[in-house]
């Protein structure tokens, strides 16, 4: 049983009889705290919420297809038919001695918080889904984690820097001690950021060592600014803030005075794709051009590089998952991470995107954490075999047991740069250029700066 249609569609159950906590609360408390709530909800008392069929595990997916991060789901829908093909998927999932057939239910968030938490009330409430699986940035991956948690539901999440997931749950990064019972999170953090970009910047060698940074005032840009700025200091550079502005900003003229005037030489940031554009192309005709520019939640995805053209050439962001990784899946072992690409690239006729492979380990865990119980209805159990889950597939080795905070596993970045690539099948590549945290991914291009 496998179905695309919105949580709550026709057919579905009506909506069992429970009160909710999140009924009335506002979007921005979802997307970045709702600490309060959260804190009189994480006792795991509620009864487990009833099962849509006691013979079927209900998995609801919700991911930004649409909107302005839609480079994260645009690979989606090919790694949830490439799942629903694998034998795990197609026969159904041994637990306890019984085989449940598995039913996943993909909804999008349209890059709106608002409607990611709407979602995940109703895929809990109506669809009852056993598990919530959420992907890309804390605009989606927070409200649906929030919701989860406050429900008694539990909830796999990936791209989402884990400081900005563990604080949005109400939790403090600094110390990490808190267990939430029914949340857990692969991706990386900031402090692998700082590991990945500062080998780069040290390469460079560029003088005064001082990086603009443009966090914006959301989630991703607060942890930035809170942590990251910190790690820059501790690296022996000086971060420029540019001051938290709101997303969506237009005129980026005083940010980028101030980092003129600074003699900034390396760039960060966390933007969202459209502003990081209206910002790139102001910077480069305001006659700002820093050495080497390091980016984060932007040009992870070839889309992202069609509105910039050439001003994208050798900048550098983070790879998570690529061609370049030896990585094999869980689900069926003769298919490497190659592979993925291969198949995404023939079926599509798109140039790969690094989401592919976390989406498909999304379903690899839940997999895992199923298989090791005893009742796929029971969320308490669910939730802390997702917290003990340990294993090697399509992101490499994931432990969530041992991560920066409980049920957090590392997955380890490189550092790639945009490179063109005239006569090519595609304008630009991304290309490994640092393997520092992941000397399994092998170099394939020289560092070179952004801006000679």
């Amino acid at each position: 049983m496998n179905s695309d249609v919105a949580a709550g569609g026709a057919g579905q159950k009506q909506g069992i009889a429970r009160r909710s906590v999140l009924r009335g609360m506002g979007a921005g408390a979802l997307a970045t705290g709702a600490g309060d709530a959260l804190a009189a909800c994480r006792t795991g008392s509620k009864a487990p919420p009833a099962a849509s069929s006691t013979s079927t595990i209900t998995l609801g997916y919700i991911s930004p297809l649409t909107g302005a991060l839609a480079g994260f789901g645009s690979g989606d829908r090919f790694v949830i038919d490439t799942i629903r093909s694998t034998p795990a998927y197609a026969k159904g999932f041994k637990v306890g001695g019984k085989t449940y057939q598995v039913n996943i239910i993909v909804n999008d968030s349209q890059s709106d918080p608002n409607r990611a938490s709407q979602l995940a009330r109703q895929l809990v409430l109506k669809n009852n889904v056993d598990l919530l699986l959420a992907s890309s940035t804390p605009e989606t991956v927070n409200p649906v984690a929030v919701v989860a948690q406050t429900e008694g539901v539990p909830c796999l999440a990936t791209n989402d820097p884990w400081e900005s997931w563990y604080s949005g749950l109400g939790g403090n990064p600094a110390q990490p001690t808190m267990k939430l019972q029914f949340c857990t999170l692969f991706f990386f953090g900031l402090k692998q950021l700082q590991e990945c970009y500062v080998p780069m910047w040290n390469r460079i060698g560029a003088t005064p060592k001082n990086v603009a940074c443009q966090y914006p005032n959301d989630a991703d840009g607060n942890a930035f600014r809170g942590v990251f700025e910190v790690l820059i200091t501790q690296s022996g550079y000086r971060p420029v803030d540019g001051g938290p502005y709101t997303d969506g900003t237009t005129d980026y003229t005083a940010m980028l005075t101030k980092f003129k005037s600074t003699n900034c030489e390396y760039f960060s940031n966390c933007a969202l794709p459209p502003d990081f554009n209206i910002f790139w192309k102001q910077a480069h005709q305001q006659g700002w051009k820093p050495r080497l520019a390091t980016v984060a939640k932007v040009l992870l995805f070839p889309d992202d590089t069609i509105p910039l053209g050439p001003l994208v050439n050798n900048i550098a962001t983070n790879s998570w998952w690529g061609p370049y990784m030896p990585n094999k899946s869980s689900l069926d072992p003769k298919l490497k991470a190659s592979d993925l690409v291969n198949a995404f690239q023939a079926q599509t006729g798109k140039q790969w995107v690094q989401g592919i492979g976390s989406t498909y380990t999304l379903f690899e865990v839940a997999h895992q954490g199923f298989t090791g119980i005893s009742d796929p209805h029971d969320p308490l159990e669910v939730g802390n075999a997702l917290h003990n889950v340990n294993y090697a597939g399509m992101c490499g080795r994931l432990n969530f047991a041992a991560g920066p905070a409980p049920g957090v596993a590392i997955v380890p970045p490189v550092g790639v740069q945009w490179k063109a690539t005239p006569g090519g099948k595609f304008p630009f590549e991304m290309k490994v250029v640092d393997n520092t945290l992941n000397k399994h991914a092998g170099v394939q291009a020289d560092l070179e700066p952004t801006n000679a």
